[in-house]
């Protein structure tokens, strides 16, 4: 299947999909494009691949940011602020990992964060 197909297939998707479902399909997609990055570390494609997954997961983050930031937003404060500092220490270290990227496992840390809120957000949400 080609780019074209593959992406238009992605955008209809995303129209039909629960809140929820959205934003653990947006945080593994992060995730696996940071993991697929560490696993071709010695790739020459390293370079491309780390800025393009870096971006992506800043864009997912900034997002987030922006939503837990309005006033409106429906989740309790205390999980909105624990939210958001978990967001400020993503943005540090994917700041370190493009000034410094010696080591692939600096990654690890947000690869998991990632998979573990998608993984979070998929299972049932509480009852009241």
């Amino acid at each position: 299947m080609s780019n074209q197909y593959t992406a238009v297939y992605e955008q209809q998707g995303k129209e039909f999909l629960p809140p929820r479902e959205l934003e653990a399909s947006v945080l593994s997609k992060a995730a696996m494009k940071l993991k697929q990055c560490q696993d071709n570390w010695d790739s020459p494609q390293r370079e491309k691949m780390l800025d393009e997954a870096i971006r992506y997961n800043q864009k997912v983050w900034s997002f987030f940011q922006s939503e837990l930031s309005m006033p409106e937003n429906p989740l309790p404060k205390n999980v909105r602020e624990d939210l958001l500092n978990l967001s400020l220490f993503i943005d540090k270290r994917l700041f370190e990992v493009m000034a410094f990227p010696s080591d692939p496992h600096k990654l690890d840390i947000v690869i998991n964060i990632n998979f573990n809120l998608a993984a979070g957000l998929r299972s049932a949400p509480p009852t009241p």
